[in-house]
């Protein structure tokens, strides 16, 4: 099936997908030019304005592996060019896409699996200094119902289609893309492969649409950024093993998980009839009677993870790549395991929560975002005890707090206990070079973690400090095993043995 003669007629429609006569990319499965008229609207939403066939081309080369796409020219596209325009723009075009195509950047690209925001991204990247050299304004409007026969079988009528509405815009576009060949060949270039391997790892939020990749726009053009990913690409691969663990059911469902105190009675521990009859109904009043429990799926979590990094100024350069990397590593863990979790960071004040959806983190969020409002621990952590404070009581959900901050964080004691009653708290405290961790709060906390300076500088010491860390996550253990020198060489009181027992009283 093709464009049916009443939406061919529609200039909505022949407009859009008439400018695919000037394609040279061709794709095996309509399914995959169906995308590109997602790429097509959401570049115009984001202010670039192209004919499709760019978006089309050049989205096709970054994203699909090449066993699914062939490069070559769809119709005769040199009959169609109009009067006044250089003859040679189609050759010149072809020889573009051709070197696209060729590229390394481009090549890689496509063995990643990209969502659809990132391609968006990445055109707008592309096209939009080629958009604004066009002075023309498309005789069209963009229609084109989302359905994947409209491009199929659809080349014997794209010569009609192009005909049949004005195409200045659409020659002038490519005119402009040809004339920044060198332009858009460097950018090909350097594609910062690192972080579109982790989008293509982790995925993106996809849920909230033109903010996304307003986000993802940012994360790219932050050279800051660049760290983060390198440190996340490496601790990644050990939370990506990580499985949700099943939990146990009395009902007969796949094998044995361990002994429960219900259960039927072909599943009673065989050891049991060995007690006299009176003696066995009375442990089965009582519910003392021992039963094999088999495998069954998790029930769904019932924790909040509250995930905070410090943005404020103390944490630039290597803390801030630390923590953001942390952050990361440490919600995908939670994410895999079945929790959910909240994002935010913090400055002088404490910034709106980023939630998780379908099991995705708000990467390009995590990326981009930029603190600059200075320091104000007490008003922070006064808001978030608040939080706390109104959530307990419409939900039923435990919290737990994983905060990464500098070792000079100094919140005020009551607030702390306040949170802490609410919340159990684990802190990843970085420290500069030479400094000591002393704060009164310590005692409050279910665990905690210092990364010295001397730790943050060597990569294979980060990745170590990083895997001790993420060791311990999810585990939710009462505190973390430390000696009273390592106490004593934070600065920190020695007395562990009160630490450990507060600490268990909030576990």
């Amino acid at each position: 099936m093709a464009v049916p003669a009443e939406l061919a007629r529609d200039p909505a429609v022949a407009g859009p997908i008439g400018s695919l006569a000037l394609s040279v990319t061709r794709p095996h499965a309509a399914s995959l030019a169906l995308r590109a008229l997602r790429w097509h609207r959401d570049l115009e939403r984001l202010g670039v304005r192209v004919p499709l066939c760019l978006a089309h081309d050049l989205g096709l080369l970054l994203a699909s592996p090449n066993e699914q796409l062939a490069v070559g020219a769809r119709t005769d596209a040199s009959q169609l060019l109009q009067s006044g325009e250089d003859p040679n723009v189609f050759q010149h075009y072809v020889a573009l896409i051709e070197d696209v195509a060729s590229s390394e950047a481009a090549q890689r690209s496509r063995s990643l699996r990209l969502s659809d925001d990132i391609v968006v991204v990445l055109l707008a990247r592309l096209l939009g200094s080629v958009a604004a050299r066009v002075a023309v304004a498309p005789a069209y409007a963009n229609g084109v119902p989302f359905d994947a026969s409209l491009l199929e079988g659809v080349e014997p009528q794209l010569p009609a289609l192009f005909r049949s509405v004005r195409r200045t815009f659409d020659l002038r576009a490519v005119a402009e893309l040809c004339k920044a060949r060198l332009y858009v060949l460097t950018l090909i270039d350097a594609l910062d492969i690192d972080t579109l391997q982790l989008f293509g790892m982790l995925g993106g939020n996809a849920s909230e649409g033109a903010l996304t990749q307003v986000d993802l726009l940012a994360a790219l053009d932050a050279p800051e950024a660049n760290d983060v990913v390198d440190f996340s690409l490496d601790i990644l691969p050990s939370v990506l093993e990580t499985k949700t663990r099943p939990g146990a059911s009395s009902y007969s469902a796949y094998g044995y998980a361990g002994l429960a105190r219900k259960g039927s009675i072909d599943s009673l521990v065989l050891s049991e009839l060995a007690w006299d009859e009176v003696e066995l109904m009375r442990r089965m009043a009582d519910d003392e009677v021992l039963y094999y429990a088999r495998e069954q799926a998790r029930d769904e979590a019932r924790r909040l993870h509250h995930i905070l990094v410090d943005a404020s100024a103390s944490m630039r350069g290597e803390r801030t790549t630390f923590a953001r990397g942390m952050a990361i590593a440490v919600g995908k863990k939670l994410l895999l395991g079945g929790e959910d979790v909240v994002l935010r960071f913090f400055d002088s004040r404490l910034y709106e929560a980023q939630h998780s959806r379908a099991g995705q983190l708000p990467i390009a969020y995590l990326l981009s975002f930029k603190g600059e409002r200075g320091r104000n621990p007490a008003r922070v952590f006064s808001d978030f005890q608040r939080i706390l404070d109104l959530s307990s009581a419409r939900d039923g959900r435990e919290p737990i707090v994983h905060l990464f901050t500098h070792g000079s964080l100094y919140i005020p004691r009551a607030t702390m206990e306040g949170i802490s009653r609410r919340a159990k708290v684990s802190a990843v405290f970085m420290m500069p070079s030479g400094g000591r961790l002393n704060l009164d709060y310590l005692d409050l906390l279910a665990t905690h973690f210092v990364v010295d300076q001397a730790s943050l500088s060597s990569s294979s010491k980060r990745k170590t400090e990083a895997h001790r860390i993420l060791g311990d996550v999810g585990e939710h253990r009462p505190v973390a095993a430390r000696s009273d020198a390592a106490d004593r060489a934070h600065g920190a009181a020695p007395d562990s043995t009160r630490w450990r027992r507060q600490a268990s009283s909030h576990g």
